[in-house]
């Protein structure tokens, strides 16, 4: 179950005595907004005299930044420091501490319910991550905090949030220099890379001012915060520097980006200049809310260059009753013309969503017309998840509740037709040019396309005359599917056909 999610770190140094640092071996578990927060407390440990393994036998501290979404996600988190604490019994490990969503969301109630872990750590842990570590090795117990809304840190008006930010911890937001030295041209953003991966992601704001009905999240992420744009492009160089050809930018809401710092508008100018950054191939956007897409936006997102046309939409149900008791807006026929508005400026952009099946109240019409909404749509990929009823959410609290079993058969027949038709919009791909990302250059060559995000959009796997490497960006064309896979032929620009170049130059 525990798995490494952190590679070694070259230059391991010593500590701050002088003595052997401190191994430790970090997992992390939940979103790419996770794993940019992992990156950050690798680097402020590292500062603070540990040394990162990738086997976890290896390791004298266990450090498990989990996710406290739903209920899935937290009895992975549950089962994964689990997990660590057997590892501890049976090796040389000297301490279990969780940190994460799980941890800040329920700290003292973890901590008093799960002795396994030796330490429960909050986001206002975050600075003393090292500190903290090292007391819990040394077998010290730590004092988990009792948890707060966080959204009540912050002033209720946005624009009023930049001046009082820093006098808040906000994961991934930090801006230090890396081991404690200054480079020659401006500060280095505070994270370590935990991969080689050419794909990064990057935060550009943390927090949610929306109050979807069923999500806990802005309770215990906080209220809205946009990082400055300098803030962000530095970051983006930074990570050019280290390797990475895309950087998949970030939040719990990316289209508010800028409200607060008095700019609506503000991630379409950011759009243009991480465009022109020198070795930076792709930009990707993720989770954007329908509600708030602008025209203006679609446009900057189809027509910059770097810029991928990928919409990562979350229209969770397609019902108008549905979406008011969950306190979102729009319908079947509004989200389709968004849909159409997209594709009038990129025919073949890569569209994906999550929905939600069995909320309270949703009746067996509506689940239909989610249905017949999703074959209508011909989105790419499609998450399925069934309700979780979360403390503290006012869904929890709605009458029209539905069994467990119920809401599994409607997840389960939503999720039958969802893999039908994304098989068929994959196929449908056939005999399109597109472009690719490498990320795997061994005996197999398998990469991503631009209407493709990490991890969760399929992959394409790639036939090539030549050799290739890991962060090459190559031509092809798609000759076969599966599910959401494909299987294309890198090829020449000569090679290309008219309507191949069409299609590859929309794409």
């Amino acid at each position: 179950m525990l798995e490494s999610a952190a590679s070694a770190i070259g230059a391991d140094g010593h500590g701050p005595t002088g003595l052997e640092p401190t191994s430790v071996h970090l997992v992390t578990l939940g979103c790419a907004r996770n794993d940019v927060d992992s990156e950050e407390l690798a680097a402020r440990l590292r500062n603070g005299g540990f040394r990162l393994v990738a086997d976890p036998a290896d390791a004298e501290a266990l450090l498990v930044n989990t996710c406290g979404f739903i209920e899935a996600a937290k009895k992975d988190s549950i089962d994964t420091l689990l997990a660590a604490s057997d590892l501890k019994k049976a090796g040389r490990a000297k301490a279990v501490v969780a940190v994460g969503c799980l941890a800040e969301r329920y700290g003292r109630e973890l901590a008093e319910s799960l002795h396994e872990a030796d330490a429960v750590l909050g986001f206002d842990d975050y600075a003393h991550v090292a500190d903290r570590l090292r007391a819990a090795v040394a077998g010290e117990r730590h004092q988990a905090h009792e948890p707060r809304d966080r959204r009540a840190l912050l002033p209720l008006a946005p624009a009023a949030r930049p001046a009082a930010a820093n006098a808040v911890t906000i994961p991934g937001h930090g801006s230090m220099p890396i081991n404690g030295v200054a480079p020659a041209s401006g500060p280095r953003v505070f994270r370590q890379r935990l991969d080689g991966s050419p794909s990064a992601p990057l935060k550009i704001a943390s927090g949610c001012d929306r109050r979807c009905t069923f999500c806990a999240i802005p309770s215990f992420r906080g209220a809205f915060v946009s990082r400055p744009p300098a803030e962000i492009l530095a970051e983006a160089a930074w990570l050019v520097e280290s390797g990475v050809r895309e950087v998949l930018l970030v939040s719990e809401n990316s289209s508010s980006y800028g409200k607060d710092l008095g700019d609506i508008r503000l991630l379409e100018r950011l759009l243009t200049e991480l465009s022109a950054l020198d070795g930076l191939c792709w930009i990707r956007v993720s989770y954007l809310q329908p509600a708030e897409m602008r025209p203006t936006l679609i446009e900057v997102m189809t027509s910059t260059p770097k810029v991928v046309p990928y919409f990562d939409l979350s229209f969770q149900h397609a019902t108008a009753t549905v979406l008011r008791r969950m306190r979102r807006f729009g319908d079947t026929e509004e989200f389709l013309r968004l849909i159409a508005s997209i594709r009038r400026f990129a025919p073949t952009a890569g569209i994906r969503t999550n929905v939600i099946c069995g909320f309270p109240g949703e009746s067996e019409a509506d689940v239909e017309v989610l249905c017949d909404f999703l074959a209508a749509a011909d989105l790419d990929a499609i998450g399925v998840f069934g309700y979780s009823a979360e403390e503290g959410t006012e869904a929890a609290r709605l009458d029209g509740h539905h069994s467990a079993s119920e809401i599994e058969a409607r997840r389960t027949h939503v999720a039958d037709l969802v893999d039908e038709l994304v098989t068929q919009r994959a196929a449908s791909r056939i005999g399109e040019g597109v472009q690719v990302l490498v990320e795997v250059a061994d005996e197999e060559i398998v990469g991503r396309a631009a209407h493709q995000g990490p991890e969760v959009d399929g992959t394409v796997s790639l036939i090539s005359g030549g050799p290739l490497h890991r962060g090459d960006l190559v031509d092809a064309l798609v000759c076969d599917s599966e599910g959401a896979d494909l299987l294309a032929t890198v090829i020449t620009d000569q090679q290309l056909t008219s309507a191949s170049r069409q299609k590859l130059r929309a794409t």
